[in-house]
């Protein structure tokens, strides 16, 4: 069983363990480098505007999470989701599950579109995007990570 609920500061140890066991694998996430705890709780409290939501199994361990905050060029109308699933837990229905939590706070927060930007090697995540109803449009070519691997990323827009 796949428990959602609001994640709030005590989760932010967990997520920051989940992220990095997902950057130190590579492949599907911009991230780079440690991502710690204060790392976390600095990007929960960046707007009031923001959703962070958890999944849990039944002993109460992170399965997965995400959030939504205000996309920096639309604030007000647009927010930016991210989804991580832990290594090995994909499939289950932890994405669609949190999905449903953020879709309900994406409106109670008054945005009109969600944007996903993915890595245009992330199989996974696009595949992800695309089965909620993600429609691209738009691209990134040429991407730089703060480590200096060049990716392309593809835009995904979800209209409220």
């Amino acid at each position: 069983m796949i428990h959602i609920r609001a994640a709030g500061a005590s989760d932010a140890r967990a997520i920051a363990e989940l992220l990095q066991e997902v950057v130190d694998a590579g492949g599907t996430t911009a991230i780079t480098g440690e991502v710690t705890r204060e790392d976390i709780l600095a990007k929960m409290s960046i707007s009031p505007r923001a959703a962070w939501h958890v999944a849990e199994d039944e002993a109460g361990e992170l399965l997965g999470f995400q959030w939504i905050d205000p996309m920096v060029d639309e604030p007000k109308t647009c927010a930016e989701i991210a989804t991580f699933a832990r290594r090995g837990k994909t499939g289950l229905g932890i994405g669609s599950k949190l999905f449903e939590a953020t879709l309900k706070a994406a409106k109670r927060l008054d945005y009109r579109w969600i944007r996903a930007n993915i890595r245009a090697d992330n199989t996974g995540g696009l595949a992800y995007y695309q089965s909620r109803g993600f429609e691209d449009y738009g691209r990134i070519e040429g991407y730089r990570m703060a480590d200096g691997t060049v990716v392309d990323k593809v835009l995904k827009r979800f209209d409220l």
